[in-house]
């Protein structure tokens, strides 16, 4: 089984490459930062170390964690998002394991791993190739204005905590460039899979 990890910047479009390899690939696949959240509901592992730390505040009346009321009491304290990273990180990654682990023994030929930050959590250590989702930032910031609603100045923020482009491009195998049409961004991905002897699903 191939381990391949798909990164990228905000608004590089790393959810829709990793919709079209879901539908036409045989394959399995985590979103780390769904699994992360997925981790934080109740009854799951990182539910109560978490509350512990965040103190109930945090809660909606159901019960589960507001993720506005989480994320600006993280803001305000960098050393709170720190340990919260030291609680979410490890299970994460031992649930990412354990994932791998069934997809190989599923007989899938490809297990993909797509995280924002794949580099710096050094999950290349467990995969076997990385892709950069590449887009053009003027084209990320039109994206993130019109799909989430950001304002440049929050934009311009979280795009200044990510790596350079240098970075990726340093690190990554395989530049995946989805500044255009998705129909270019197909192309690519089919053309890198062909070279593992792999052709799309067409059904």
């Amino acid at each position: 089984m191939k381990i391949i990890g798909i990164t990228g910047g905000v608004g590089s479009g790393k959810s829709e490459v990793m919709k079209y390899l879901e539908t036409h690939y045989d394959c399995d696949m985590i979103r780390s930062d769904e699994l992360a959240h997925t981790m934080m509901k109740k009854g799951q592992a990182c539910y109560g170390p978490i509350l512990d730390l965040l103190g109930p505040g945090v809660l909606a009346p159901d019960g589960e964690f507001d993720r506005k009321a989480v994320a600006a009491k993280i803001f305000a304290d960098k050393g709170l998002l720190e340990q919260m990273n030291r609680i979410t990180h490890p299970a994460v990654r031992r649930s990412i394991a354990l994932s791998m682990k069934e997809a190989e023994t599923e007989g899938r030929p490809f297990f993909f791993l797509e995280a924002a930050l794949l580099i710096e959590e050094k999950y290349d250590e467990i995969c076997d190739e990385l892709w950069y989702v590449y887009a053009d930032a003027e084209v990320r910031k039109k994206r993130l204005r019109e799909s989430r609603g950001y304002s440049d100045a929050k934009i311009r923020e979280i795009m200044a905590n990510q790596l350079p482009d240098a970075e990726f491009r340093r690190i990554c195998a395989f530049v995946l460039d989805n500044s255009g049409p998705f129909t270019d961004t197909i192309r690519q991905i089919d053309a890198r899979m062909r070279s593992f002897a792999t052709q799309p699903n067409t059904d």
